[in-house]
């Protein structure tokens, strides 16, 4: 059975995010593939320190282990797609998610490509479309295809109770999880047709100096 991982990027296990990701999930169940919400938690999540230690070893894991990432980056490994949500804090993702993902895509960024993604985010007011576009780069740079619905990935409210009454936005999540759905399943169809993950060109790097 394919699996998709939602990644809670709230404080709040059982809040705004998690209504919105959870109505996400209901729906992928129904369409026969299996959703496992994951709360990064409460507790502090260090950013990356660009060691270099999951480069030099090679074995998709970070250097520090106290914190949900590995755990997560275990899970992702047999996963088919991802739903990254977070509330808007100053316009932008939270700051755990932010240093969650950083480190993951950097530590082991094969186990995300060519697996769709999405992001959603929520909030009371505004900051939306920054946050959104934030968390998307991290598919945009790793060959992700990118789960879009009728609506930009947001609901709107400052409870749970209040995020079920933005209909469009609960809509759009509902679209989203539909489209996810639909997309893996081509994925599926197209892999036993004998579609084959492009191979691509040796990577080159440059900088504005060289």
């Amino acid at each position: 059975m394919m699996k998709v991982l939602l990644i809670n990027g709230s404080p709040n296990a059982k809040g705004c995010t998690y209504t919105a990701l959870n109505e996400i999930a209901a729906v992928l169940e129904d369409e026969g593939i299996q959703a496992e919400i994951i709360h990064i938690g409460k507790g502090p999540i260090i950013g990356c320190t660009t060691c270099l230690w999951c480069r030099r070893n090679k074995m998709n894991r970070c250097v520090y282990d106290k914190d949900p990432v590995n755990t997560i980056l275990e899970k992702a490994k047999d996963a088919d797609g991802f739903i990254f949500g977070s509330p808007v804090h100053f316009a932008a993702a939270s700051g755990a998610i932010s240093s969650l993902l950083d480190r993951m895509f950097f530590a082991a960024k094969g186990y995300f490509q060519y697996k769709p993604g999405a992001a959603i985010v929520c909030l009371r007011r505004g900051g939306a479309t920054v946050a959104l576009d934030q968390l998307s780069r991290y598919f945009t740079i790793n060959n992700m295809p990118v789960v879009s619905s009728q609506y930009w990935n947001m609901v709107h409210g400052n409870s749970p109770d209040e995020v079920v009454q933005d209909k469009e936005g609960i809509q759009t999540m509902h679209k989203l999880g539909q489209n996810m759905a639909w997309l893996l399943k081509s994925i599926k169809a197209g892999r036993e047709a004998g579609i084959e993950i492009p191979k691509g060109d040796p990577r080159v790097h440059t900088n504005f100096i060289r």
